[in-house]
């Protein structure tokens, strides 16, 4: 079974920068597809980076030369840097991961969620 779990958020000024990680747990050889998604108040989740397993990276233009998607392979932790943060970037944010290759080599293509991280954006 695979388990995501974000951190990193927090109260940040307009302006200010801050990066969310998330770690993946269990038996993961390789994700397919890693995203970002976000849900600000009273409103729809909505998608904001995905990295594919190839290295590929894409972006809302909500975000785009803002944000930033990374990974470290060896410590399974996938990361969003966001720059030039404003107001409406506060919102929960989910880390997302599609398409799981176990440790005995099975791919499932299922989707997988984490509990999500608050990331408040106010002067």
């Amino acid at each position: 079974q695979v388990q995501l779990v974000e951190s990193g958020g927090g109260l940040v000024q307009p302006g200010g920068s801050l990066r969310l990680s998330c770690a993946a747990s269990g038996s993961i050889f390789s994700i397919d597809v890693v995203g970002w998604y976000r849900q600000p108040p009273g409103k729809q989740r909505e998608w904001v980076a995905a990295l594919t397993r190839g290295g590929n990276t894409n972006f809302p233009n909500s975000v785009k030369g803002r944000f930033t998607i990374s990974r470290d392979s060896a410590k399974n932790t996938v990361y969003l840097q966001m720059n030039s943060l404003k107001p409406e970037d506060t919102a929960v944010y989910y880390c997302n991961a599609k398409g799981v290759t176990t440790s005995d080599g099975v791919h499932t293509p299922d989707e997988y969620w984490g509990q999500g991280t608050q990331v408040t954006v106010s002067s």
